[in-house]
């Protein structure tokens, strides 16, 4: 038999070849690592729990020229700083000439109006077919109509839009407001959510850097649509559930004993009984999901997602802390708390954006279906319930069922198959402005072409695909948490649309996963980058080779910056951006 000494195998966090099962033996040779156990277990439990920053070190500063003491405070200012500058220069981007195109593109038709008669009425309301241009040549100045009308999506993220136009009116820039303010937080959040993931300064700065550059945030962000309403909400909520995994996890570890070198030990009963308090941030995480459900529908599955990724956190801290039962520890002491801090939450935040439909007369003035229980739901079962409840949730099955039966074709529907590679852009706005008209150059010759292109930044896109098989790589053969938080806001976005291929469907629902790509390909840069203790001339070669990637990216978003704006340019010029055949 083989003994330990002569093992060719020199990691310390692995254990002995005689120690594997086979099935982790094989797994080896594509770079699996197995829970360590013992001595190494034990190892900077501290760190395990809750890992330091890391932090530039020296050789940074002295090719830079700096004194070591402004290095540090440069370093010290920088988990602010960085993420803020990133932000500005996403603001700035998504702000510039927010109300071109002077006009009601794409989706804006539903959603605008429908916002300015929330905040008006309490309720959607049946608008003339000549609304858009008469809000559009009067300046939004229209009266509001009193006939409810059928719509089929929650309140909030309209409310949301309703503000934006209730502050600076019920025009292109008012109703693109809310939406362009979200798209720019969520760059902030993802740049402290990626600072946090990676425990790097500089790659939470670079994840918010390439959602800053990516065309479909951009143009969400540019545009009086839900879905970036609701990409913001998810973002709020997963930053929640990490902030909540740190402390809850620096709360077990302060009670586990320490040893006489002042080193934490892990304790089984400790950490297989610690109750580790009320959480507020994960309440706060409830709070946001009932929000993202109050906008769209598809958040009750990223709800799910998070509250399985949230328990299984748990469950990973106890073991790191000693647990011999992990699962069946939190299963007791932590997946209850979750329950309660998410979904009644989610369910009571839900009902709460009701409430302007709620309130609404039930005589049939009010909101559409306000009156069922009192006219066509009288009598059956469930009368002891409140009209209001009865009619919402009748309200609510009419959607779902149309929801499910939506099948009509459409110009720009898309199968999900094709989202993560750029396969079928969203067009929001086409005009063909004659040389000298609409900003189209006096020596265009021919006509020009003036497009809102809801399309991914194909670069950033396309290594998101590469970047995805390292993170499902790192999650299946690393066990790297990090990268299975990454899978799940990528699957919890994306793979519930594979149960709908045959409804209509389009590519800008992506825009609630892209951050998660945004995180994929940092991770992947990180890799290039290579480890703490990298040789010079590997840090150089990584460093190369991830610059070169993120100048391509943005470049490419420069590429495309006419196609995101509405930016009249010559027609060879537009045909020479539509790189595939399924653009146009």
């Amino acid at each position: 038999m083989t003994s330990t000494a002569s093992s060719t195998d020199t990691r310390k966090d692995l254990a002995p070849h005689e120690q594997r099962s086979s099935w982790q033996g094989r797994l080896r040779r594509f770079g699996h690592r197995p829970v360590a156990a013992g001595p190494a277990r034990d190892a900077d439990l501290a760190e395990r729990l809750v890992p330091p920053y890391t932090q530039p070190g020296p050789r940074l500063w002295a090719a830079l020229g700096l004194p070591r003491r402004l290095g540090d405070r440069l370093a010290r200012w920088s988990g602010w700083g960085g993420p803020l500058l990133v932000t500005l220069l996403a603001g700035v981007l998504r702000f510039w000439h927010l109300g071109s195109p002077k006009a009601v593109i794409f989706d804006e038709t539903y959603y605008a109006k429908d916002a300015w008669a929330l905040v008006h009425r309490g309720f959607e309301v049946n608008w003339d077919k000549n609304a858009n241009d008469l809000i559009l040549s009067t300046g939004g100045h229209v009266p509001v109509p009193h006939d409810a009308a059928y719509v089929v999506h929650p309140p909030v993220g309209k409310y949301v839009i309703g503000l934006g136009e209730l502050m600076f009116g019920f025009d292109p820039f008012g109703w693109r407001f809310m939406t362009a303010l979200l798209g720019t937080l969520s760059v902030l959040m993802l740049c402290r959510i990626g600072r946090r993931l990676f425990r790097s300064t500089f790659l939470g700065c670079v994840a918010g850097a390439l959602m800053a550059v990516d065309g479909l945030h951009f143009v969400m962000s540019r545009t009086s649509l839900l879905d970036g309403v609701l990409m913001f909400f998810v973002v709020a909520a997963f930053g929640c559930l990490l902030i909540d995994r740190d402390r809850s996890r620096a709360r077990l570890a302060a009670a586990l004993p320490v040893d006489a070198d002042g080193r934490l030990r892990p304790d089984a009963y400790v950490a297989e009984t610690a109750r580790l308090g009320w959480r507020p941030w994960r309440w706060a995480a409830g709070l946001l999901l009932g929000l993202a459900i109050g906008t769209k529908w598809n958040g009750l599955y990223i709800l799910a997602a998070f509250c399985v990724m949230a328990v299984l956190w748990d469950a990973g801290a106890r073991r790191v802390a000693g647990a011999h039962r992990p699962y069946l520890a939190a299963l007791k002491r932590d997946t209850g708390i979750t329950f309660l801090a998410t979904v009644p939450v989610a369910l009571a935040v839900y009902l709460l954006s009701w409430l302007g439909w709620i309130l609404s007369p039930a005589d049939g003035t009010g909101g559409y279906f306000r009156d069922w229980a009192a006219t066509e739901g009288r009598g059956g079962r469930w009368t002891f319930l409140p009209d209001w409840l009865r009619s919402l949730w009748h309200y609510e099955h009419e959607v779902y069922t149309f929801h499910v039966g939506l099948s009509s074709p459409h110009t720009y529907m898309s199968n999900p198959w094709s989202w993560i590679v750029d396969g079928r852009p969203v067009s929001y706005f086409y005009e063909s402005p004659s040389p000298g008209t609409d900003g189209c150059p006096v020596d265009a010759g021919d006509k020009c072409a003036r497009e809102v292109l809801a399309l991914g930044t194909p670069m950033l896109w396309w290594a998101a695909c590469a970047a995805l098989v390292y993170v499902l790589w790192r999650w299946f053969f690393r066990r790297d948490w990090r990268a299975g938080a990454i899978a799940c806001g990528v699957a919890a976005g994306y793979l519930p649309w594979f149960l709908y291929q045959e409804r209509t469907i389009f590519f800008f629902y992506a825009v609630v996963f892209v951050p998660f790509l945004c995180l994929a390909v940092a991770m992947l840069i990180g890799a290039l980058l290579g480890p703490p203790g990298t040789s010079d001339t590997r840090r150089v070669a990584g460093a190369t080779g991830a610059g070169v990637l993120v100048l391509l990216i943005a470049w490419n978003f420069i590429y495309f910056w006419p196609l995101y704006t509405g930016t009249a340019i010559p027609i060879e010029d537009w045909r020479a951006r539509m790189w595939l055949d399924t653009w146009v």
